[in-house]
């Protein structure tokens, strides 16, 4: 286990293991049924009780602004505990009464700043800004859920999220895209149209391209592709990293993650991905996807974990001391 530095004066101390845990899930309307039952919900806290983490993105927190925002203060209070993470919940829209949301450890991060973006009828992206204890500079954090039935909005939504990746800003986002990854080395090809009976998924999910039609990967290029000339991507795609550039063996960071439920659109898919600003990314130690019997009965989408380094990650968002003079 690495040693937890000692905090310099005034600085909290670092969470014990040395890791910074951020988990971005999909929880299928809440973990609550029609009737109200919310044994799955229930479900799903247990699993994120395990995952322990300090930075939650929320994806279908549904109608948890209601009778004062109770739920979403339920989950708050039983991912903390005696100190209750931070909630901070966009709003539900005609289109969707699925809102999605972040959830900040208070002993790790101070928020410093709470955003929201609006890019249509469908989700707003919650964007907190935060900073993480003994640091200077800020980390924007984002939870997004980009449209489900229009490849066109998912461009838009995935355009705007670019600009929490402008030049000097630190961002870590995720969520559910909805569309597929752009990169050769995916675990699961990508769909065979041909077998696939749901024509409204098809229609959700592909694109023109060249005169036919393929699936639709843009979010993923434009979060994370390279421009020409080799010049680097706005984001890094954290699955991606850990394969690559980390070399990650001990699971499989290209793990499917959707839809562990239903059957009639091919087989499961990596839709549920996370992103980071190239400083944020060399902080990272791991990502998994959670894909057990518990998470199984809670959702139809698997969490993401991605494991930081503490002490890289404030290394990451510290100024060096020439450029704080």
């Amino acid at each position: 286990m690495t040693p937890t530095p000692t905090p310099t004066p005034g600085q909290s101390p670092a969470p014990q293991d040395d890791v910074i845990r951020v988990v971005t899930w999909n929880l299928e309307h809440n973990g609550t049924e029609p009737d109200g039952d919310t044994t799955r919900w229930h479900t799903a806290m247990d699993v994120l009780a395990d995952l322990k983490p300090h930075l939650l993105l929320r994806q279908e927190l549904t109608r948890a602004h209601l009778h004062g925002a109770r739920a979403l203060w339920a989950e708050a209070r039983r991912l903390g505990g005696d100190i209750p993470h931070i909630p901070l919940l966009a709003s539900a829209t005609p289109d969707s009464a699925n809102p999605v949301g972040v959830y900040v450890d208070p002993t790790v991060f101070d928020v410093v700043e709470y955003h929201e973006h609006i890019t249509g009828l469908w989700h707003p992206i919650a964007n907190p800004v935060v900073r993480l204890k003994g640091c200077t500079t800020n980390l924007s954090v984002a939870s997004f859920h980009l449209c489900t039935f229009d490849p066109a909005r998912r461009a838009n939504e995935a355009k705007r999220l670019t600009v929490l990746g402008q030049p000097g800003m630190a961002a870590l986002i995720g969520g559910d895209c909805n569309s597929y990854p752009h990169t050769r080395n995916e675990t699961e090809p990508l769909p065979d149209w041909t077998t696939i009976t749901d024509s409204s998924h098809y229609e959700h999910r592909t694109i023109e391209r060249d005169g036919r039609r393929v699936c639709d990967t843009r979010p993923d290029e434009i979060l994370s592709g390279e421009r020409e000339g080799g010049q680097p991507p706005v984001f890094r795609e954290l699955g991606h990293y850990a394969a690559t550039e980390l070399g990650q063996q001990h699971s499989n960071p290209l793990a499917p993650t959707a839809s562990l439920w239903r059957k009639d659109q091919g087989p499961m898919r990596r839709i549920d991905r996370l992103y980071a600003t190239p400083q944020v990314a060399t902080a990272l130690l791991r990502l998994e996807v959670i894909d057990t019997d518990r998470v199984r009965t809670a959702s139809d989408h698997a969490p993401v974990l991605a494991e930081f380094s503490h002490t890289k990650l404030r290394q990451a968002l510290s100024p060096k001391p020439e450029l704080a003079a």
